[in-house]
């Protein structure tokens, strides 16, 4: 069931588009995020369907009902969506304790005493944050914080939930363990949630649905397995992880298929795509995934050979950098097996982690951007 409809929304700030005719579903109880590179549009969006910001065209359903329509006049006040939302900041209110904080929103509705107070303390068991519900704001770490700004937002049982870029003020580990916190607590809610974020890793872990987008407009959107395996941009690929690009070139095989060998070495060459249309010696680039590529001694068949420019000692791995050809590709290893610096090398990856797209596709996106 669908339980929010986006279509066709535009939004301008002066003569510049900020979201330009962006159109998507959100099935009901799943979270979709919004993924892309600041500025992209995607905060815009966000506060379209919040109401927060009147779109100069396109609607936005919740359901059966439409809350947005530019076409017929039709703007719903953010406070009559059943909208809960989590800014970047937070925004709790720093002369209010925890408890406070979370019946905010319940004293607006002039709900008895009682039955706020049996809320609120629910929703804080669900949070972990049971025995702080006398605590002043201020006194909370930022993980606390962001949970009491989550607490604040569901509480209301609304009907969609909107976060925009909750984690951002967090520190790595604390950002790594609230992702899988919220949706624990999003699953045992249900409740249908829009994700924003610039953060290819949190967009992976907490995603059913991801919307990729850039320059105001979606790029590709899919589960988030189908948009890290099968890009359809370099753009997406790019977004999605580190990424090495390798010049090449499109030879044509003894038996008439066409390849892409890699400029400054003869012996490596990847087949290419039948569907497109090659043509011998054009110039493509080959973009691979660096966290897929491993690095083994020169000893066997198989694999990229290249020589070790830079190594860094990661703790759990080592990251090299080795060069193939013109190219300087990143790979990983064991801490065990160590290879010098100008050691010769061998780069394993499997099939799906590179892509191949023409030289001049490349420059026109460049040129774009």
């Amino acid at each position: 069931m669908t339980a929010i409809r986006v279509t066709g929304l535009r939004k301008l700030f002066g003569a510049v588009p900020a979201v330009d005719d962006v159109s998507f579903e959100v099935e009901s109880g799943s979270i979709l995020t919004l993924l892309g590179p600041s500025g992209c549009g995607k905060t815009t969006t966000l506060r379209m369907i919040a109401g927060l910001e009147r779109p100069d065209a396109g609607e936005v359903r919740v359901g059966d009902r439409v809350v947005t329509s530019a076409k017929e006049g039709l703007h719903v006040p953010p406070d009559k969506r059943r909208m809960g939302m989590v800014f970047q900041s937070y925004a709790i209110w720093p002369h209010m304790n925890v408890f406070e904080n979370i019946a905010f929103p319940l004293r607006g509705k002039r709900l008895p005493a009682a039955e706020i107070r049996e809320k609120v303390m629910t929703m804080l068991q669900s949070l972990g944050l049971e025995g702080l519900h006398d605590r002043p704001a201020p006194l909370l770490s930022g993980g606390q914080q962001q949970r009491v700004a989550l607490g604040r937002a569901l509480v209301g049982e609304p009907d969609v939930l909107l976060l925009d870029e909750p984690f951002s003020n967090l520190d790595a580990r604390r950002r790594d363990e609230m992702r899988f916190e919220l949706r624990e607590v999003q699953a045992r809610v249900g409740v249908t949630t829009i994700f924003i974020t610039h953060d290819q890793s949190e967009a992976m872990i907490l995603s059913d649905r991801v919307v990729v987008m850039n320059a105001g407009r979606i790029v590709q959107e899919g589960t988030p397995e189908a948009i890290y395996q099968r890009p359809s941009t370099q753009f997406v690929m790019e977004f999605l992880g580190q990424v090495d690009q390798v010049s090449a070139r499109v030879a044509t095989a003894p038996d008439g298929s066409s390849r892409a060998r890699v400029v400054g070495v003869d012996d490596i060459e990847v087949p290419l795509d039948g569907s497109h249309s090659w043509r011998h010696d054009d110039e493509v680039v080959l973009m691979l995934r660096s966290a897929a590529v491993q690095v083994r001694a020169a000893n066997g068949a198989g694999g990229w050979r290249g020589r070790v420019l830079s190594r860094i000692y990661l703790g759990e791995r080592t990251e090299y950098v080795v060069g193939v050809g013109t190219a300087r590709i990143r790979a990983f290893g064991p801490t065990t097996d160590l290879h010098d610096e100008g050691a010769l090398v061998q780069l394993d990856f499997p099939p799906d982690a590179i892509r191949i797209w023409p030289a001049a596709r490349l420059a026109e996106k460049t040129r774009e951007e």
